[in-house]
């Protein structure tokens, strides 16, 4: 068939034309051999050629130009679409704008045969001489004919063949005018996931355009993590019974309750009917038409009596959306004019998405004649009357136009009745969209659209067209809908089957902590199976299942075994005490953990004995000798602030030393007796304080501890001393912390010893490395916790080191996980989850519960931001005290700053020394008498000087001549 598709591209030579002839004739048994010789063989090339370059430049528009039209005009496609065709063709003959002057004339063609019949017919009807074929409906005869087309260079234009598998790159002339059945599986895979359902079930006849669209589906419900769990084929125009026996079939052997239903409308509406008798439209179920459905609507309304809307009501469909237009709306009002007088079994003729697409494929159609015509192209065919003949007499034409004209087609962009009409590169409409049809009593309405630009959405898709496209989940939208039943509720979407197959349930039989499964001939209790019956009977359904155990019940079976099993069909579900794991995960769908649990280390553990030192205790090395330190400072610097202004801390130097350590430590018990008066001082004292109160609550709740609670005491200090040690290390058999160790923690598998009985564990504990034992054990919490109830001369060393939690495991895809899950938080948030705990896991307690594995020591670095604090506290202190000083002693002692040397400097320093030492009030009280005294002798001097200006005053007065004459000599 390649090669045919190849020598469709080359019509000018006859002898591939003719070979392409002979290759679809022989298809249909209808051909014959013929012979030529080489010198007419390149007469007639010549001729054909000389007549093709004749014709290219002569613009002559025909009179008429005839057009195919083959579908079955009698189906629920058929009946409007014919009409539309019809209207479409008289309007565009009525207007000599459209291809000014030529008529289009319609050679119609019934095809409302069988599928075989239906090809034969078809391969008879394109012996005509014809410019395009709007048609055929049937995707079947679609796939044969197609090919043919491609020799003839016929155009196909179809508006209702929309099997996604017709490729243009296969098919070059097929040009489908509708939305491809891609979108539409897309719509139906964005419907399933928006309301979270993960399985469907598939209905759909066994032809071309059932299965392709199926398989379309399944790859669009794979991109969103969902499946078809069933194909359920039905032949071609099946009877009743058989459509019994498919939905008898699903009903009894299927989880799920989603159904999709790709199916004709011609018997679709019988696979309902049939639904509805098994009760198979009430609550609970789902059902999912295509667009199939929505032209019934549209097509047979009201439905007769056999197709009651009472069948489907609560069903969802699509429809192909068309935005309203003022054509849309022009076109509408005048069907029933169009229909007038045409009742089909006593019911007018509705008019749906397809007439409306029929209609603009003709008008595509002109377009591109229009387009044809003026380039200068006639309308011609090559007779070929060597080819092989159909039986009849009737020779195969090509038409020397089809590929100009087919790239018209493809260019054409105009406004229809179905919104702009523009192809893609792809060949599809651009803006594919779907109406969300809900079925609703007597009616139907709208709950939202898809569109492939932005999903789901309550808007009309031309509003969202404009927009960046937004696919997040939040704006997937769509209105309430009315579900099977009828019921608002969103149904589930499975339920298990009724075939009463029970689920396989493996439980472990296991050899040590029986308390979480215990297996006694057929009584299976524990723990974690009654976790397990309490779950399922809060679930809103009845699950059959059989408990079966699994293992020797000499050793305790391998929880990733036992996973394992589910994957190979061993096992439906896994109960017991299996914990999650990422391995297991891979296999397996879990619960919710209903215990939450992780891997921990005991290890031997001795008492620490009572000392009479234990007051030391508290606080760290480093922790006592900075806190030492920070008081002596804390004191000295006190000290230095108080020491000019307060006579507490004034007196002989044995005195003020002792001041500085009695101050210093007393403030530990808030004792001390020393005022403090400078601001600097009391800033100080209060910061002090704060943090001696913060250290010494420290230190009397870690003392109580420590004198009041039991220690215990240990080599081993968690997993990290038994990762750099090489003693060997325990686990119990079966417990995924082997694999832990080695695969995980890098342990080689030499350092551990697998243990069956806890009585082994504790004996191998108790013997140590140096006698053949373990240094420590490593496992579940869970189970050491039950371990340790009775046997006090271990404990858990550290804390857990892992996170795991144990659940239920069902096979991958299994629906059960999900509810089992909500169920286990039910109990937990009832109080059912702790009292099956108690029940089974309630323990006496052994003497050294509760008792500390370490003293809690409080180490430096507890408390370095409050020593920090204090250290910063203490330096700006010093600093503005050392300023002040600095300025008090310029001030007070101005002669000292004219010395200049190197000798006056250590006398200057000498004096700033003893300035230090006098108290502020004596070196304020010798400045003010200074002051005064300086003050005394300034007025001394100053009236002397009054005494002699006086007298020298008088004299001039008395002797003015001979001042007068003094002056006047000089």
């Amino acid at each position: 068939m390649a090669a045919e598709g190849d020598l469709g591209h080359r019509p000018h030579s006859f002898f591939t034309f003719s070979s392409s002839i002979s290759e679809v004739k022989l298809a249909v048994g209808m051909a014959r051999q013929f012979t030529m010789n080489r010198v007419g063989l390149w007469l007639l090339v010549v001729v054909v050629l000389f007549y093709n370059g004749i014709c290219i430049n002569v613009s002559t528009r025909p009179e008429v130009v005839t057009v195919g039209v083959m579908f079955s005009f009698n189906s629920v496609i058929g009946k409007p679409s014919k009409i539309a065709v019809e209207a479409a063709v008289e309007d565009i003959n009525s207007n000599p704008g459209i291809l000014k002057g030529t008529k289009l004339n319609l050679e119609m063609k019934d095809a409302d045969y069988s599928e075989f019949l239906g090809i034969v017919e078809a391969l008879k009807f394109m012996e005509k001489e014809m410019v395009a074929i709007i048609g055929p409906q049937s995707s079947v005869t679609t796939h044969v004919i197609s090919h043919v087309a491609n020799v003839l260079q016929l155009p196909l234009l179809s508006f209702s063949s929309t099997d996604p598998t017709l490729s243009p790159i296969e098919f070059p002339f097929f040009v489908r005018t509708a939305q491809n059945d891609l979108y539409q599986m897309a719509a139906i895979a964005e419907l399933v996931d928006f309301y979270g359902w993960r399985e469907v079930i598939a209905i759909y006849e066994d032809d071309d355009h059932g299965r392709n669209g199926i398989a379309a589906l399944g790859d669009k419900l794979a991109e969103r993590q969902c499946k078809i769990s069933y194909k359920a084929v039905l032949s071609p125009d099946p009877t009743r019974d058989e459509i019994a026996d498919l939905l008898v079939n699903i009903a009894m052997s299927s989880e799920s309750r989603i159904l999709v239903v790709h199916v004709p409308g011609s018997w679709g509406p019988l696979v309902f009917s049939v639904a509805q008798h098994f009760g198979m439209l009430s609550k609970g179920y789902v059902w999912i038409a295509t667009n199939w459905l929505s032209t019934v609507l549209d097509t047979n309304s009201p439905l007769a009596q056999e197709d009651a809307m009472d069948n489907i009501e609560g069903v969802l469909t699509l429809r192909m959306y068309t935005p309203e237009s003022e054509l849309k709306r022009k076109f509408i009002s005048r069907w029933s004019n169009l229909t007038r007088g045409k009742v089909v079994d006593g019911r007018p003729i509705g008019l749906n998405a397809y007439a409306l697409y029929a209609y603009d494929t003709v008008w595509l159609l002109a377009r591109a004649l229009d387009a044809f015509f003026e380039q200068g192209r006639n309308i011609s065919f090559s007779n070929q009357s060597q080819a092989s003949m159909l039986q009849g007499g009737n020779d195969l034409s090509v038409f020397n136009g089809g590929k100009l004209l087919l790239r018209n087609i493809l260019q054409v962009s105009m406004n229809g009745l179905t919104g702009q009409v523009r192809f893609t590169s792809d060949r599809n409409l651009i803006h594919p969209a779907f109406e969300v049809i809900n079925v609703i009593g007597n009616g139907y309405r709208r709950i939202g659209y898809w569109s492939n630009h932005s999903g789901l959405s309550i808007l009309p898709p031309e509003t969202l067209w404009s927009k960046p496209p937004n696919r997040s989940s939040s704006n997937q939208k769509l209105h309430d809908a009315i579900w099977p039943g009828p019921t608002k509720e969103k149904p589930r979407g499975w339920t298990f089957p009724n075939s009463r197959r029970h689920l396989k349930i493996g439980v472990p039989n296991r050899v040590s902590y029986r308390e979480f499964v215990s297996v006694h001939g057929q009584s299976i209790t524990g723990y974690s199976i009654d976790v397990f019956t309490a779950a399922l009977n809060l679930l809103p359904y009845a699950v059959p299942y059989k408990l079966i155990a699994y293992g020797d019940g000499l050793t305790n079976p391998s929880g990733l075994e036992l996973v394992r099993l589910i994957t190979v069909g061993e096992f439906d579900a896994v109960v017991g005490d299996i914990a999650i794991t990422t391995n297991r995960t891979r296999m397996a769908d879990f619960t919710q953990p209903y215990i939450e649990s992780g891997l921990v280390v005991v290890a031997p553990v001795r008492e620490v004995d009572s000392s009479p030192w234990a007051f030391l205790r508290p606080f760290t090395g480093s922790m006592w000798a900075v806190t030492a330190i920070c008081f002596l400072v804390v004191g000295t610097v006190i000290w230095i602030l108080e020491h000019r202004l307060n006579d507490d801390f004034r007196g002989p130097p044995r005195r003020q030393v002792v001041t500085i350590l009695w101050f210093s430590f007393s403030t530990w018990f808030f004792a001390h007796r020393e005022n403090t008066v400078s601001a600097l001082g009391r800033l100080l004292l209060i910061i002090w304080l704060f943090v001696v109160l913060i250290i010494n609550s420290s230190y009397t709740a870690s003392l109580t501890s420590i004198l009041t609670v039991q220690h215990l005491s240990s080599p081993i200090k968690g997993i990290e001393t038994l990762l750099s040690s090489s003693d060997p290390i325990g686990y119990q058999r079966g417990s995924y912390a082997r694999n832990y160790l080695i695969n995980e923690l890098n342990v080689h598998e030499s350092r551990l010893i697998p243990f069956d009985s806890p009585e082994e564990a504790a004996k191998a504990l108790k013997d140590g490395p140096n006698k053949g034992g373990v240094v420590a054990m490593v496992d579940d919490r869970a189970y050491m916790e039950l371990f340790l109830s009775t046997r006090c001369e271990f404990s858990i060393i550290g804390h857990e080191f892992t996170k795991r939690g144990w659940g239920f495991a069902f096979r991958k895809g299994s629906p059960l996980p999900l509810d089992m899950s909500t169920a286990i938080l039910k109990m937990s948030e009832d109080g059912d989850l702790q009292r099956i705990h108690d029940k089974w896991l309630s323990r006496q307690a052994c003497s050294s519960e509760g008792a500390k594995t370490e003293v809690d020591r409080l180490p430096l670095r507890r408390f370095w931001g409050l020593f920090i604090i204090c250290a910063f506290a203490c330096i700006i202190a010093l600093f503005l005290h050392f300023l002040k000083m600095v300025r008090q002693f310029s001030k007070h002692y101005p002669e000292e700053h004219q010395y200049s040397s190197r000798s006056s400097r250590t006398a200057r320093f000498q004096t700033f020394f003893s300035f230090f030492n006098e108290k502020e009030d004596d070196v304020r009280s010798r400045s003010k008498r200074r002051q005064i005294e300086g003050s005394s002798s300034r007025t001394d001097n100053g009236s002397t000087s009054n005494s002699n200006y006086d007298r020298g005053h008088t004299d001039t007065e008395i002797s003015p001549d001979k001042t007068t004459g003094n002056s006047c000599q000089v």
